[in-house]
């Protein structure tokens, strides 16, 4: 029975790592774009200044996709048709999702705003 009790969390562990099953992590960053990054330059939509939201709404309209700034590293979105990119987009917020096995993009599960407890899924 001894033995048992120590198998079964080796087996649990063993599993996890060759089925690349991954937690899920949560990260506070910024929702940009993949033209602009971490910096929002101004002037750069014709001369005009825009705040970061406007500025990252203007990008994805001409294309750009949707990216997750933290600490200046930008990850890539992967499911760019999550509902909530948009809501936040140019906002800080509280990630959670998957890392991709690259470790530059991020499959997202919740967006939701610091300090806030209300929370949306896909």
């Amino acid at each position: 029975m001894r033995k048992l009790f120590y198998l079964v969390p080796v087996l649990v562990f063993a599993f996890t790592v060759i089925t690349g099953v991954a937690a899920q992590q949560t990260w506070v960053g910024k929702i940009s774009d993949s033209m602009c990054g971490a910096k929002h330059m101004s002037g750069e939509h014709g001369g005009k200044k825009m705040s970061d939201r406007d500025c990252t709404l203007a990008c994805i309209d001409k294309g750009a996709k949707y990216v997750f700034v933290k600490g200046g590293k930008v990850f890539q979105i992967s499911n760019q048709d999550f509902a909530d990119l948009k809501e936040h987009a140019g906002h800080t917020v509280r990630l959670t999702g998957d890392l991709g096995a690259d470790k530059k993009s991020i499959t997202v599960s919740k967006i939701v705003m610091p300090g806030k407890g209300k929370s949306k899924k896909a």
